[in-house]
């Protein structure tokens, strides 16, 4: 009996060692993973913002001015848009293309609007002072889908590729609307030919 107990009692001072080691072991382990969960996050937080300024963010569509392409529904059920930073960073873009930009009339206003005409190009305006317009060098010509709803380069003109800061790649919200921007004119917008627009001038 003696033994035996002295058996029991050994046994329990072991478990009971393993049972120390196994939870300093964990605390140790816990306090690893919280150290690399910290250092992890302040090294996440920053490629994050890189990520978000310099390749990519996401936007809300306010407003009707680029319907029906854009918040075909209305103002109650806004798109959000994938924009792509990286796209515009040589100012490389195409006539079709949905961009974001800094509005030209008030510089604390972001506005999205399909660009139409590129440097070089001529377009017969709707609304704008001048019937034709050549593109200067470094500008392009935006407009909203939805004409006599938009504030556009019919208002202002051509607008400076410097302004430019986000290419719209896709509708990511909502769900149901989600797909791919590829870029697309309106019917009978785009550049004329030179030739055509000294005919209908003259």
């Amino acid at each position: 009996m003696l033994k035996t107990g002295f058996i029991r009692c050994v046994c329990v001072c072991v478990c009971v060692c393993v049972c120390v080691c196994v939870e300093e072991m964990a605390r140790r382990a816990g306090r690893r993973y919280l150290r690399a969960f910290v250092s992890g996050f302040f090294v996440a937080v920053p490629v994050t913002v890189t990520v978000l300024d310099r390749l990519a963010y996401v936007a809300r569509v306010e407003g009707n001015s680029m319907q029906p392409f854009l918040n075909p529904d209305g103002v109650s059920d806004c798109d959000v848009v994938l924009l792509n930073r990286w796209r515009v960073r040589n100012f490389q873009v195409q006539r079709g293309d949905i961009v974001s930009m800094v509005s030209p009339r008030n510089p604390q206003q972001n506005i999205i609007k399909r660009v139409i005409a590129l440097e070089g190009d001529f377009i017969r305006t709707l609304g704008h002072k001048n019937r034709y317009v050549r593109i200067p060098d470094g500008h392009v010509w935006i407009e909203g889908d939805h004409h006599g709803h938009s504030l556009d380069s019919n208002s202002f003109g051509p607008v400076s590729v410097g302004l430019l800061h986000g290419h719209a790649s896709h509708i990511v919200w909502p769900p149901n609307r989600w797909q791919r921007i590829c870029p697309s004119l309106p019917p009978h917008r785009g550049p004329l030919h030179l030739d055509t627009t000294e005919e209908e001038e003259g």
